[in-house]
């Protein structure tokens, strides 16, 4: 079996096979570009694995980590895909978010494809790729992960929005509320001022603990009680749902039951940019299918952060509506999951696929 050695950007540990490369080949799996190159003899050229030519036959096919090992191997880049650009778009993107990060206003587009080097329409192609968002989107998420964390270091939220690179108070209290879900202030306090409501109900999975603030869901998970929102929210007002929830947990239990219909629940969930990359990711993977924690990394513009990508699963506050469980490790096995392998075995059953 062919083997694929390389430290970049495969993430340390993950060995990938032939049979496992041809696989993303036979797919056109974009997130395995810049992992490895498919060399086609018959042809003499070497191409990306999304390369949207026609399939080469197997037997013709050998697989080498760059494009400076196939072309040792007397090979030529495919003129179609381009293969050698990987690591150049991949240069390109590294650059506009060093770019992102040093700025305390978001860019114009056209600032940051300069400094990538692209022109901006073919950038912003890259870009959402590459994280799942638009360059603009992406300084915002900086920004406002900058604001939670000096709302948390600061003395008032008056330096923690000057620190965060906010011009004025009035721009942070416009993006704030829509990614944490309530004010700074309470934020910063333990969830002071903010309503929480929770129920725990009976599933085929086992009891289901459902807990939502006036903007939705924020806790969905399996075998707890509300003691697990006051470790979180200890400042809040935390209490039973009663029959104003009763029609939020009849919808939740149908979404659980039944995983592979989608859901119109209401969220209010939060995180880094990077795991709120990742969960949007993992609800676009269709029911029945699943993605390692490296192919969630490369598809969030992280590639080599496979640890980080199953550490964003592991930071998942709702179970199911952000399905989690459609993740596995690089070799095909399931992974860790909070409630147990046998909940996310179930669920992928449920979606078609066997655990």
């Amino acid at each position: 079996m062919t083997q694929i050695e390389s430290s970049h950007p495969i993430p340390a540990g993950e060995a990938i096979d032939g049979d496992a490369a041809w696989a993303a080949v036979l797919r056109r799996d974009r997130a395995r570009d810049g992992h490895f190159v498919t060399g086609v003899l018959s042809t003499g050229i070497y191409c990306r694995p999304s390369c949207a030519a026609r399939h080469p036959r197997r037997e013709n096919v050998r697989f080498f980590r760059d494009g400076a090992a196939a072309r040792a191997a007397g090979l030529r880049p495919c003129r179609r895909c381009l293969p050698d650009d990987v690591a150049r778009d991949e240069a390109g993107i590294a650059r506009a978010l060093a770019y992102i990060a040093a700025e305390t206003e978001p860019p114009s587009l056209d600032a940051v494809a300069a400094v990538a080097g692209y022109a901006p329409h073919h950038f912003l192609r890259l870009f959402r790729r590459a994280t799942g968002l638009t360059p603009a989107a992406y300084a915002r998420a900086l920004r406002a992960r900058r604001a939670e964390t000096a709302l948390k270091e600061t003395e008032t939220v008056t330096e923690a929005l000057y620190d965060a690179g906010y011009a004025a108070p009035a721009r942070f209290y416009a993006e704030a509320p829509a990614r944490l879900g309530m004010t700074p202030s309470a934020w910063r306090d333990g969830g002071r001022g903010v309503s929480i409501r929770w129920a725990i109900a009976p599933t085929s999975l086992g009891a289901m603990l459902v807990a939502a603030t006036d903007r939705g869901i924020c806790r969905l998970s399996f075998d707890e009680d509300e003691s697990v929102l006051a470790d979180r929210f200890p400042h809040a007002d935390i209490a039973p749902g009663g029959a104003e929830l009763a029609d939020l947990v009849r919808r939740t239990v149908a979404a659980v039951e039944e995983p592979e219909r989608p859901h119109d629940l209401p969220l209010d969930v939060k995180g880094t940019a990077f795991q709120e990359a990742v969960w949007r990711e993992l609800s676009r993977i269709p029911p029945g299918e699943t993605l390692s924690y490296a192919a969630l990394a490369a598809k969030v513009g992280r590639p080599g952060a496979a640890r980080a990508a199953g550490s964003a699963c592991g930071a998942n506050n709702v179970a199911v509506l952000i399905p989690c469980h459609r993740a596995k490790r690089g070799d095909g096995t399931l992974g860790g999951y909070a409630y147990g392998l046998a909940i996310k075995q179930e669920l992928l059953a449920r979606e078609g696929r066997e655990g």
